[in-house]
Formats: structure tokens, sequence, C-alpha cells
């Protein structure tokens, strides 16, 4: 299939994504995510990101994405460390500018900074916000992120340092939206692509593809004349040796996963089977041929130009993980025009 709107793109650019769900308490979860990310460095993996959430250790253990990173920062050499996302009603515009352009200079400028105005809907209160007011205040908050890091004057004239207007080039906006899409183009930021999204009452049984085709058309329509588009696709992907491995894996982490939208009212309560839960939250996963498989089913792999994968929902043991991690580098990415670059080694801890 021809990639609509990105013929004589570079090749696909490979990415880690990590909600930081490994089993056990804090401390072992952001190991794991630290070595993880380093792992995916010494794979050839082009960037490593971060998603940030508050308060509910089932849904993501990292309210402090700049922090992780900065230690990230200092344990690999190469890999861009992205934040996907920055939950922006729920900060300080000018405090995010700050400690992006702190850990872009730690960091040798491998900052991306992702930012959205998602996050768990009761997480808002906490911060005396309505969930309600979220794209509202979203938008403010990125104009005056934007503002900041350009180095425009703040209220008593001054103005954040260090400076870093550079990265507003290397912006990301995270959208379930083809306005969100139109817009993240208009900004000249990237448009970061959701592993699943809800469907319709309309369209119950709609492909990932339906719902995201239309968003990457307006993101293209929409970029400025002489713009790189840059499109980056989350998905699930789950690899392994052996099937068998793969499934009794799942039937524990969807299982789970499914009860845990249950109890928080985001699905019905009924049971469902695991290939039932496979499809509904688009994860692909199996064997390496399994996967390149499932993943050329969705036209939005023809119009990425960077896959970041995540085991979650799957959320499987820390060395599957990183077993994963080599054979989507190994056979999974080179299916679609992945290259690994030669690279030195990363540092050791």
């Amino acid at each position: 299939m021809a990639a609509r709107g990105l013929e004589g793109r570079q090749a696909m650019k490979l990415g880690f994504f990590t909600r930081v769900l490994d089993e056990g308490g804090a401390a072992e979860r952001y190991r794991c995510a630290l070595a993880q990310i380093r792992h995916a460095e010494a794979q050839g993996f082009d960037s490593a990101w971060v998603a940030q959430h508050h308060f509910h250790e089932d849904e993501g253990g990292m309210p402090s994405p700049f922090v992780l990173l900065a230690q990230a920062a200092a344990l690999t050499s190469r890999i861009r460390l992205g934040t996907g996302i920055v939950t922006l009603p729920m900060e300080l515009p000018i405090r995010v500018a700050e400690d992006a352009a702190v850990l872009d200079i730690l960091s040798g400028g491998r900052l991306e900074l992702g930012v959205g105005s998602g996050g768990n809907p009761e997480a808002f209160a906490a911060f005396g916000l309505k969930a309600t007011d979220r794209r509202t205040v979203f938008a403010e908050r990125l104009e005056a992120l934007r503002g900041a890091l350009r180095g425009q004057r703040l209220a008593g004239g001054d103005q954040v340092y260090p400076s870093r207007p550079d990265l507003t080039d290397r912006m990301w906006y995270a959208s379930f939206s083809v306005d969100g899409a139109r817009t993240a183009a208009r900004l000249g930021m990237g448009l970061l692509l959701s592993r699943t999204q809800p469907r319709t009452k309309e369209a119950p049984e709609a492909a990932l593809a339906d719902i995201q085709d239309p968003m990457v058309d307006a993101y293209l329509a929409a970029l400025p004349q002489g713009s790189a588009p840059r499109i980056l696709a989350s998905r699930s992907v789950f690899v392994a040796d052996r099937r068998e491995d793969v499934i009794r894996f799942a039937e524990i982490g969807l299982q789970r996963y499914h009860r845990r939208l249950v109890a928080l009212g985001r699905v019905p309560d009924a049971p469902r089977t695991t290939q039932e839960i496979i499809r509904r939250q688009d994860v692909h996963l199996g064997t390496p041929e399994e996967v390149v498989a499932s993943l050329k089913a969705d036209r939005i792999m023809d119009r990425a130009t960077e896959l970041a994968v995540q085991v979650h929902s799957v959320d499987p043991p820390h060395p599957c993980v990183l077993r994963s991690i080599e054979l989507v580098a190994a056979h999974v990415a080179p299916a679609f025009g992945w290259r690994r670059e030669p690279t030195e080694p990363a540092r050791a801890a």
C-alpha cells in the first residue's frame, strides 16, 4: 500500500515505550524501566518514551518523567528520550519549560517533548481542575509553554533560563481527534498516535486505522509548506520465541487489565475471552512472524514515520520485555524498513 502523503520519506524510526508497570514496588519499577531503555539503546532503537501518570499505580507508575529520563540520560549515550506524555493541564508551563531545558542540556540535546491533555479523569480534581475543562486548559498552557521555551518575556519581565528555543522543533502533540491532529500540524509539532482508542457506538467494530487514518489525513493537510511530517504510532507489541509463552502471559495480563477497566467503569462488566481483549485493545502479539503479519494489517504502519512499541497491556515479566525488545529489533522492525544505525555501545551503569 502506498504511504499516502509520505512519498520519499526517510526510513521509519523505532521507539520503545514504557508505562513503568513492571511487577514490584516503585524502586523495582524504575529499575526495570531504566534497564529496558538501556537495552533498547543496545539493540539500536532510536528513541525511548515514558508515560506520566499521577496517583494510580495500576494505570502507570511514573508521575515525574523528567526525573526518570534524567537518570536514563546518564545511563545512555545516543537514544532519544521522550515524554509520552506530560499531562500539561496538571503542570505549570514555566516549570515544564525549565525542567525540559535542563534535561535537554544534560542529555546532549536528546529530549523529545511530548505533551497532551489526557491523563486519568479521576486525577484532575487533586490539581483543582475539572476533567471537562482539560482541553481548554491544555491549549492555554501549551501556548505558554511554547512561548517560555522560545524565550518570550514572562509576567514581570523575566525569561526562562536556561534558554532552549530549539526544543519547540522537538515537541509532539498527543491527540485522539481529527481537530487535535490538525492543531498539531498547524503548530509544527509531531503527532503522537495512541496504541488504542475507544470505538464509537456507531462503529463499535472499526479498525484502529479507521479512526486514525482521518487524523493523519488532517495532519498532513494542515502541515505548513515545506515542513516534514512527524507521525509516531504507538502500538502494543509483545514478541516471544514461542507462541505458547505469549498466550500464557496474555491470559494473565490482558484479563487483569480488563478487570481493572471494569472496576473503573470504562468497559461493561461482561466476561471477555483473551482473544476478544486482544482484538478490542489492538494488541499485536506472538512470534516475530505473527507480529509482522498483524502489524502489516494496520494501515497506519504505511503512514507513520516512527513506530513506538510497548508491552502494555500484556505487561509480561521484565526478562520477557527484554527479549521482546531484541526480537522487535532483529525481526519485526526491519520488515517495515527500519535499519539499525551503527553505534557505539551504551555506557555501563
